[in-house]
């Protein structure tokens, strides 16, 4: 089920958002792969992607962070708890790819709280973010691991499920 409404008094906020859409554009790639420093010429030249099979010039692979980031930052935005990012600290991220981003993509995102608990006394988010282009095909999904102010009292509301050690 997808929330993509804000909240209403008494509502609770989503923990899921749908968000886009985000057209792949050529010089957005390029400027990427450039501040990247990676020369590869499937990020530059249609000619050496289709070489490789692909339709148009690809996507670096952690291109879709940034449109991670993006839709993140929206479904944070809706969290009465969580005033802004200012002081977030973006600890780890995952990147699955079921293909590249290529020019001409048009990808919607689904980004889902997928679990908050503590780190030194900071909420410790998990976020998921599943990319799907306009046929709904899978294309890729970040997972980010953010450590938010000790303002924002997340955990309280949706702790982490884990399974308590028998250790002493």
């Amino acid at each position: 089920m997808t929330d993509s409404g804000g909240t209403a008094e008494g509502a609770t906020a989503p923990t899921i958002l749908c968000c886009g859409p985000y057209p792949i554009e050529r010089v957005r790639i390029s400027a990427f792969a450039a501040a990247l420093g990676d020369p590869h010429p499937a990020y530059t030249d249609p000619a050496a992607a289709r070489a490789l099979g692909h339709p148009d010039i690809i996507a670096p692979p952690t291109y879709l962070a940034t449109l991670a980031a993006h839709a993140e930052d929206q479904l944070l935005g809706l969290q009465p708890d969580f005033a802004s990012v200012e002081g977030t600290v973006h600890r780890a991220q995952t990147l699955r790819h079921a293909r590249p981003a290529h020019v001409g993509d048009i990808l919607h995102a689904t980004v889902c709280l997928a679990a908050a608990t503590t780190l030194a006394g900071r909420p410790l988010l998990t976020l998921d973010c599943e990319f799907r282009d306009e046929g709904g095909a899978w294309v890729a999904t970040t997972t980010s691991s953010l450590l938010c102010p000790a303002t924002a009292p997340w955990p309280a509301r949706r702790p982490l499920d884990t399974t308590e050690s028998d250790h002493p």
